[in-house]
């Protein structure tokens, strides 16, 4: 697959490219008081003021936004709507039990279909379709891996129709990748064009009252306070919706370590190689490989598939514009050519990046401190176009102090302990992503059903697992 002549790099995302720039909302003009005050106008943060807003119409709502709405993970992300756990299933069992850790996936999965009604309530049209998600397996220790995965999930809570094991047929009759063994199916995943859901998102809220002010960096969060330059914001409570960007704010250094991932999309692809490929559905693909790829068939024919490239960078540095370096592009869409063949006589016409936050523990939280009104929520390793909306629901019911399902939840007032300091972080981040690669190699080289020791050491070195 070679580089299209047209050929994008960075620039925010396809997807904010795809449907156009969006001219900037004014700056705060000047401090101001406010019932709510949110920082980040990603997922985390609109739909905390649409919950907000909606449970009590009458309040003041504003969002405090440095960029501008979905400039960070919100618009950059592979478009996946997954029920898949924002977080890890054993961490919230041992703190609350297995029925509880159970019900809190129940719940992801029902969020996918709220987000398709608000989604469908609002005319919010995101190439919405839920047609699941495939994971395959490339090699025989992905399938003996998928398999552990199923059986481990089904002890989770999740039903036999849940997670469907494919045979290299079944798996043919979706979609074809070279080299496939097989994989499992599950329906609770949607594809979503992610940009077009965060922008619709954000004017839903604005239509409710509430007040986006974007080019506005927050410096400072402390009791009942927002600090910017153009002026602090009073609230009686506020909500930090920053996710991998947390660490910009005073204090909140090594909270959520700043995950880059990577992705690339072709130019749109003739029938006959969707013929070839057979993927005529809306299905999500991932493999089960330690490192992990994901991709999407957009609407209008493209492929687009993530990984990460270079995980870290030193003291959580990241390229705000997206620009990603050309080996990691290179590497990505030479992935896609292997999985798809047929591609190599195709070009790949954009290529960007985005950094999510992964708590020491991969494990997602929504924490509320009553005596100062602060409320925070992320850490969703990759799965936050679901968890962000289960989130600010659950989030939404503690600062109203309602004693409900969600205020009980495993994931509330969940902390972890912080990652290490640098130069600690880096080396062992990237050590970690290079372990996962060799892994991959061995098992991509050898006939084993057995996973690579060396994969399973860094899960547990990392906390992945």
């Amino acid at each position: 697959m070679e580089q299209h002549k047209s050929f994008v790099n960075g620039e925010v995302s396809f997807w904010f490219r795809d449907i156009g720039y969006p001219e900037h909302r004014p700056a705060l003009p000047g401090p101001r008081n406010a019932d709510v005050a949110i920082v980040g106008a990603g997922l985390s943060g609109l739909w905390s003021a649409y919950y907000l807003k909606q449970a009590r119409p009458d309040w003041d709502i504003c969002i405090i936004e440095k960029n501008f709405a979905g400039f960070g993970a919100s618009g950059r992300n592979g478009g996946w709507l997954s029920g898949e756990p924002a977080g890890k299933f054993r961490h919230y069992a041992k703190t609350h039990g297995t029925q509880a850790a159970i019900a809190q996936q129940k719940l992801m999965f029902a969020a996918i279909d709220e987000i398709l009604a608000v989604a469908h309530k609002h005319g919010i049209d995101a190439d919405i379709e839920k047609d699941g998600l495939i994971h395959v397996a490339l090699n025989p220790a992905q399938v003996s891996r998928l398999k552990v995965q199923r059986e481990t999930l089904l002890d989770q809570g999740w039903e036999e129709d849940d997670m469907v094991l494919m045979s290299q047929s079944e798996l043919g009759d979706r979609v074809n990748i070279a080299g496939a063994l097989g994989g499992f199916w599950t329906p609770h995943c949607a594809r979503v064009h992610p940009a077009k859901l965060v922008t619709g998102l954000a004017r839903v809220v604005e239509s409710m009252g509430v007040q986006i002010y974007e080019q506005t960096a927050v410096e400072a969060i402390g009791s009942a306070r927002v600090e910017t330059q153009q002026g602090d914001v009073t609230a009686r409570y506020i909500v930090s919706a920053l996710e991998g960007y947390s660490d910009s704010l005073n204090g909140e250094q090594r909270r959520l370590l700043p995950l880059n991932s990577s992705m690339v999309v072709t130019e749109i692809l003739p029938d006959s190689v969707w013929e070839e490929i057979g993927w005529s559905g809306a299905e999500l693909v991932g493999d089960a490989a330690h490192s992990f790829a994901y991709s999407h068939r957009t609407l209008d024919g493209r492929i687009a598939l993530g990984g990460r490239g270079v995980p870290y960078n030193f003291r959580s540095g990241y390229k705000a514009d997206g620009k990603t370096d050309m080996d990691t592009v290179k590497e990505i869409a030479d992935k896609l050519t292997a999985m798809f063949p047929v591609l190599k006589d195709y070009g790949y016409v954009h290529g960007w990046s985005g950094i999510l936050g992964v708590p020491r523990d991969w494990s997602a939280a929504v924490q509320f401190d009553a005596s100062t009104g602060i409320g925070k929520l992320g850490g969703y390793v990759g799965h936050g176009l679901t968890g962000t909306n289960l989130a600010a629901r659950t989030l939404r019911d503690l600062i109203l102090n309602e004693d409900t399902e969600l205020a009980r939840l495993p994931w509330v007032d969940r902390t972890a302990r912080r990652w290490e300091p640098e130069p600690l972080r880096w080396l062992g981040a990237n050590a970690i992503y290079a372990a996962y690669n060799v892994a991959d190699k061995r098992e991509d080289a050898s006939n084993s059903t057995k996973s690579s020791s060396i994969g399973l050491l860094a899960n547990r070195i990392s906390g992945r697992w």
